[in-house]
């Protein structure tokens, strides 16, 4: 068995001047080669690693504190403290310190505490003076006494001194006696001297004197001067109220005396600091640093204790569940219990681990249920808070509590339902206990903290257990403040009358539904397919756009977050809905109900279009522009709706584009199109002069693709010269062109030369092209090319006529000739 009087527990001094615990484990005192002297080695109980190895050096001031605290410095900015579970085991390790600094074990402190300001003033002092000469304790002597204790403050060595004085002389004790006489004389220039005395004796800051100042004996007499301040008009009753007002209740009786001896002594210590004392300066934060700490470790040893007696604790739980506890009992017991977790809050991590698993065990969460859903108010409250404690502490150990419960109980009290519920039907007009509760089940469904583990997930679990158990609850009151009607159609009107109405509209019931709305929107953020399913499936979003009617302009703009956050996510599945329900009508709506006041309103629903424009999320942009864009045309103050129309008319081309690109059509075949990039400038002015005179045109082969008008003769003359000499020759063996043909095509798919020439296709007649002009005069060169006639599989699509078939190309056309011209 472990020796009990060596155990310690380690704690370092952090930058907020708060003590963390470094861990429990057995103290020795040993030489230690490498650090060539004797340290202080603690051991971890758990493990047995090293939790502290610290070599006891001859110039460090230790202090003892309490009798059973050690703490020293061993750097400038690192304080250490040893808190020992026994008083005989720090005793011995005092000693052993004490020994290796060749100093008195008597003493509460190892080494006088020199600032460099001060070292050479110390050095010219006489070596006889170890102590400061107090003078005698009387009434004629307090103001003398009064301005000794002032002059000290600002030296440390000297506030060393004085510490050891009051306490070898018992000197504290006496001063108390005289605060007795100089209250019964009514002399308040005595009772000025004494408060300035004890205010001093406080900012020495030394352990071993809060020991004698606020034990039971000494207490009252401390707090009774510290009612004179000399600065004020009139006493101050601190007394009166730690002795009447404050009453201690035994919610459950206590009977170890030593814990409630610690108890009564931290209430009246921590009055004396938070109340009585002034709020130190910049200059004193350091001053009650040992106040703070004494604070700190009785609330530890409370905390400590109360845990320990299972007996106790058990009898708490018992009465606080218990039917026939009447409600005066029940507040108490709450209360108690409240600040019993708020004295948690000062333990370390693992303290607080074994506390809040100690309250697990004994059944807190079932005891929190039945008080939760009691009609006093201040009992829910105070309820309300140790809950939040224990959500703090471990979300999943909540979660894991009412999935368990789920498979028990009714849906209707199911503990996360009761704090719905609780959060729905608060009384408060600003709804402050709901804000609170908003923010624990906040806490609840936010699958960060949600652990996942090798053979489950809890968020998966959870969230299915949330929405089919506990997500109409949440929502019920947003369901009933909205009516269930639908607007007409999908292309109603803008501004048309609303079909859609609030039930009720009052500033609390919007508070309230803020509130709901602010914790859906969290769940479209953070949770999937889970909200999705729920939103489509209620038809949600509809109603929550019927709060756009709201005259609560901030309901108006939670109801807009909610939709922004939708859209936000850019999901098509939310964007058909959207589509589908136009839901976009309520938006508008308020937007030209809003008219031209530049507010928050104006700006939130501006931005959600300008998010779709910029995203380019060609489904709403669409939807958008075929169903509003006339009623939003005249916003012209910024061009958001301007660029959703450039967006719309931008695909719109697009998949025009495509579409006229997937249609199989012999246009497609480059064989039998002329790039619109090789034409002459003249020749398309030319062509465009002919556009209207025009019923069809001719294709130009493959062959003419890249031909200019240096191909032509200058003259039709010279063409009709060559014409006689040619006639003998075989048709089908084209010659080489010496001048301007006349070409005909005939295509044997009829409908595709229809399309191409914007004519019924059943209805077309081959088209002749007429012969080049004349009157041309840009040709210049007697360039000549092949022309062939060109088949393919449907058949004969082109032959080439010349122009000794001019006769036959009257009697069979029914058009007259018009001037000659190419094929485009």
């Amino acid at each position: 068995m472990s020796d009990t009087r060596r155990r310690v527990k380690v704690y370092t001094l952090n930058e907020d001047r708060q003590w963390d615990d470094r861990g429990t484990g057995h103290v020795s005192s040993t030489y230690v080669d490498r650090l060539n002297g004797m340290s202080l080695l603690v051991r971890a109980e758990s493990d047995g690693s090293l939790l502290l190895e610290s070599k006891i050096n001859p110039n460090t001031a230790y202090q003892k504190q309490q009798d059973t605290l050690i703490v020293w410095s061993e750097a400038d900015n690192y304080d250490l403290a040893l808190s020992f579970q026994e008083k005989a085991g720090c005793d011995e390790i005092w000693e052993k310190i004490c020994q290796v600094q060749g100093r008195d074990p008597s003493l509460d402190i190892t080494q006088d505490i020199i600032d460099e300001s001060e070292e050479e003033r110390f050095e010219e002092m006489p070596e006889t003076t170890h102590t400061v000469d107090l003078p005698p304790c009387e009434l004629n002597k307090l103001e003398e006494i009064a301005d000794l204790v002032t002059s000290v403050l600002s030296s440390p060595i000297r506030r060393e001194k004085l510490a050891l004085a009051l306490e070898n002389e018992s000197y504290i004790k006496k001063l108390l006696q005289l605060f007795q006489v100089c209250e019964d004389l009514e002399n308040t220039e005595g009772l000025h001297h004494l408060y300035e005395i004890i205010r001093g004796i406080l900012f020495l800051n030394k352990a071993a004197l809060f020991e004698v100042m606020f034990s039971d004996e000494c207490i009252m007499d401390v707090v009774g001067c510290l009612e004179y301040d000399p600065s004020l008009p009139q006493t101050r009753k601190h007394r009166e109220f730690l002795t009447k007002t404050a009453k201690f209740k035994e919610v459950i009786p206590i009977t170890d005396t030593e814990l409630k001896q610690k108890i009564h002594q931290t209430y009246r210590v921590q009055y004396i600091q938070d109340i009585i004392l002034p709020t130190p300066s910049v200059f004193e934060e350091n001053f009650l640093s040992t106040l703070t700490s004494f604070i700190f470790f009785n609330k530890v040893e409370i905390v400590s204790m109360l845990q320990e007696d299972e007996k106790f604790l058990t009898e708490l739980f018992a009465q606080l569940t218990d039917e026939a506890t009447d409600d005066d009992k029940r507040r108490e017991l709450v209360n108690f219990f409240k600040e019993f977790c708020a004295f948690s809050q000062t333990l370390q991590p693992q303290n607080r681990d074994a506390f809040f698993k100690t309250l697990a065990n004994l059944g807190i969460l079932p005891a929190l249920e039945i008080v939760l859903g009691m009609d006093d108010v201040q009992v829910r409250a105070a309820a309300t808070d140790i809950f939040s404690y224990l959500v703090e502490y471990s979300p999943s150990m909540v979660r894991e509590f009412v999935m368990q419960e789920a498979q028990q109980s009714d849906d209707d009290i199911l503990l996360i339902n009761v704090i719905i519920e609780q959060m729905i039907c608060d009384t408060d007009p600003e709804l402050g206990g709901a804000v609170q509760l908003m923010g624990l089940l906040r806490t609840l469904i936010d699958p960060e903290n949600m652990l996942a583990t090798a053979n489950k997930t809890e968020k998966t679990e959870f969230l299915s257990f949330f929405y089919k158990h506990c997500m109409h609850v949440l929502s019920a009151p947003l369901l009933a403040n909205t009516t269930d009607e639908k607007p007409s159609s999908k292309d109603a009107i803008v501004g048309s009358d609303r079909n859609s109405a609030l039930c009720s509209d009052n500033f609390q019931t919007a508070q309230l539904l803020a509130l709901i709305l602010e914790l859906l929107t969290f769940c479209v953020e953070h949770h999937t397919y889970h909200i999705k399913n729920y939103i489509m499936n209620k038809d949600l979003l509809r109603r929550v756009l019927v709060l756009m009617n709201s005259k609560h302009t901030f309901l108006a703009l939670c109801a807009l977050r909610f939709m922004r956050r939708i859209i936000g996510l850019k999901d098509e599945f939310y964007n058909r809905y959207i589509t589908k329900g136009n839901l976009f009508e309520p938006v508008i709506n308020a937007f030209l109900d809003n008219g031209t006041r530049y507010n928050l309103l104006n700006s939130a629903i501006i931005e959600l279009f300008e998010f779709i424009r910029v995203e380019d999320i060609k489904s709403l942009t669409s939807h958008i522009v075929d169903n509003f864009y006339k009623a939003l045309e005249h916003v012209e103050y910024v061009q958001t709706f301007k660029g959703l129309k450039l967006r719309y008319e931008q695909e719109r081309d697009r998949l025009q584009n495509q579409k006229l690109n997937s249609v199989p059509s012999i246009l497609r075949n480059n064989r039998y199109r002329r790039d619109a990039r090789a034409l002459e400038e003249d020749e398309e002015m030319w062509f465009n002069e002919d556009e209207e005179e025009e019923e069809g045109e001719a294709l130009v082969p493959h062959v003419e693709k890249s031909k200019s008008e240096d191909d032509y003769p200058d003259s039709y003359g010279k063409f009709l010269e060559t014409k006689k000499a040619k006639e003998s020759e075989d048709k089908e063996n084209l010659p080489k062109r010496s001048s301007s043909p006349s070409f005909k095509f005939t295509f044997s798919h009829t409908c595709t030369s229809g399309a191409a020439n914007g004519t019924n296709g059943t209805n077309s007649k081959p088209t002749a092209a007429q012969t080049a002009p004349a009157s041309s005069t840009s040709s210049s060169s007697k360039h000549t090319s092949p022309s062939t006639a060109v088949t393919t599989k449907g058949g004969l699509v082109g032959l080439v006529d010349y122009p000794d078939d001019e006769e036959e190309e009257e009697e069979e056309e029914a058009s007259p000739r018009k001037r000659p011209r190419l094929g485009s």
